[in-house]
């Protein structure tokens, strides 16, 4: 049945719509953190639909919230109405974004938030120009892609805007690397200050930022990176957009929003992902003088649909009824320790925060990268009942998102199937 489904798959998807493992799976059924395929094998999930069921599977809040609105027959009415759900849940993240006079856009996706984000900011600074991280990733549409920071993922070199990358969001293979924090944050700093003094015209609508990498293998600047640069930033009149896209809503753990380690409110935030826990929700709040920069009317005919608010006010109340931002703090702490700990010959660095935790593998004794290790550690967990997932400019860093309601012992669990994976990976790929 699944290579039959595969075959279908190949014929009628686009090629460039990756699958992985070299046995690709279909996920029929799933409960809590754990989640069962076409052919009965059942694995603890650790990468939770690229950091989207942050609640896990089957959580009665949730289904019985998006139950209840089905029952009243309606699924859309379109922003041309009021819709009480969209409003109370703006008011809510308004309140929690610190933006002054914040107001909320709901769309479909995080793309979508980054879209409309590059189009308020160059509309409200009258200017095409925007600043973007090396090594980012902040969608697919053809607006996010022209200030995407990574090769693997750029399928056009067309663009809406002109783009300028500055360094900073990976330290491990940055010129920098070897500097202090503060140092680091130093050189990066005097990098934004000489491309905007070079490579722009100096009227630059934005730069836009993922307090952590997300598709670019959880790298991270040490804290304080961006508020010395949001210094920089308005003394030029710079907006700074936050992509809160995989970071938002206590996964790291320290805070609500990855922003917040930095010490400073940026002017916009996006986010989508963990917000909907599967539903399609994401959205842009920002101040509301930004927000209110259009002239023409605009609107999103599914963004803040009555199901995705229902579906995702319930994440929110789960998320806070349950205090998920210590429990990220907690497992995080967990799985940090153990893989450090772990010092295999493969692994050059163990980063990140919360349950957002990347691990970087190279070829022993040097800081080549090694796609082959985290190709075999991919099929290494799978034989083993754990799904992870894979990112990073090169493609050699292993991702692990788990669902926020991760238990201590899902936690081990995982944990000493990662180990020991790395073990057999090493022996496999000869030292």
């Amino acid at each position: 049945m699944t290579d039959e489904l595969l075959a279908r798959h190949r014929a009628v998807m686009p090629s460039w719509m990756s699958l992985l493992y070299e046995e690709p799976i279909e996920i029929v059924h799933a409960h809590d953190r754990r989640m069962t395929d076409s052919q009965g094998r059942t694995y603890l999930d650790f990468f939770a639909g690229v950091l989207t069921n942050s609640m896990g599977y089957d959580v009665a809040e949730i289904g019985d919230a998006v139950r209840k609105q089905l029952d009243t027959g309606i699924l859309h009415t379109s922003t041309l109405y009021l819709i009480r759900s969209q409003v109370e849940l703006a008011e809510r993240i308004a309140k929690l974004s610190g933006i002054p006079d914040a107001k909320v856009f709901f769309t479909n996706s995080g793309s979508e938030a980054n879209d409309t984000a590059l189009m308020l900011a160059t509309q409200f600074r009258r200017s095409n120009q925007v600043l973007a991280m090396r090594n980012s990733y902040h969608g697919r549409s053809f607006g996010t892609v022209a200030i995407t920071g990574n090769r693997g993922w750029s399928a056009s070199a067309l663009s809406p805007v002109k783009v300028s990358y500055v360094h900073g969001g990976y330290r491990y293979r940055s010129p920098f690397r070897d500097l202090s924090d503060a140092d680091y944050i130093k050189a990066c700093v005097a990098d934004l200050v000489d491309v905007l003094d070079t490579a722009t015209a100096g009227d630059v609508a934005c730069l836009i930022a993922e307090p952590i990498q997300g598709v670019g293998g959880f790298s991270l600047p040490p804290d304080g990176l961006f508020r010395a640069m949001k210094e920089v930033l308005d003394s030029y009149g710079v907006l700074f957009v936050s992509d809160e896209v995989q970071t938002g809503w206590g996964r790291t753990g320290e805070h609500f929003w990855g922003i917040t380690a930095h010490g400073v409110t940026p002017d916009m935030m996006t986010f989508a992902k963990g917000l909907g826990n599967g539903l399609a929700v994401g959205g842009v709040v920002a101040r509301g003088d930004i927000m209110d920069c259009f002239q023409a009317q605009s609107f999103s005919t599914f963004g803040g649909n009555p199901v995705s608010m229902a579906g995702a006010t319930a994440v929110l109340d789960y998320i806070q009824d349950h205090d998920l931002q210590a429990n990220c703090a907690a497992r995080g702490a967990q799985l940090l320790s153990g893989l450090r700990a772990a010092a295999s010959p493969l692994v050059a660095e163990v980063r990140g925060k919360g349950l957002m935790i990347g691990v970087e593998l190279i070829k022993p004794g040097t800081t080549e990268p090694n796609v082959p290790a985290a190709a075999r550690m991919l099929e290494e967990t799978k034989k083993r009942g754990l799904l992870i997932g894979k990112g990073g400019l090169h493609g050699n860093v292993l991702r692990l998102g788990p669902p926020m309601t991760l238990t201590a012992e899902e936690a081990q669990e995982g944990l000493d199937i990662l180990v020991d994976s790395l073990a057999a990976t090493h022996a496999a790929l000869g030292g």
